[in-house]
């Protein structure tokens, strides 16, 4: 009975694991912030934290995203760093299983 009951209970209850997964982030990169070298080392560690989450939240593989990025960043103005966002070069990404598009 007693056991029914708490089956009942945790059926019910909305999972959680993300928001437990979380502080373990947030921990972690703090470990390797340590080594970082120094403190703008570790803000350009926490800058590429940010785009590779950013990557994740909006369904883009990270890896495609810093390929294209990095291979087309030398020749893009400053003034549209902006179009570099993982936002707006989503549709011109090859997923992992794809070859990448020729006319990129």
């Amino acid at each position: 009975m007693v056991r029914a009951r708490r089956e009942a209970r945790t059926k019910s209850m909305p999972d959680n694991n993300i928001a437990e997964n979380v502080p373990r982030c947030v921990s972690l990169g703090r470990k390797i912030f340590l080594f970082a070298g120094s403190d703008s080392g570790g803000e350009r560690a926490a800058a590429m934290y940010a785009r590779i989450g950013t990557c994740i939240l909006n369904d883009i593989d990270p890896r495609a995203y810093l390929d294209y990025v990095l291979t087309h960043i030398a020749g893009h103005k400053i003034n549209r760093i902006d179009e570099l966002l993982p936002w707006h070069v989503a549709d011109k990404l090859h997923t992992p299983g794809s070859p990448p598009d020729a006319a990129t």
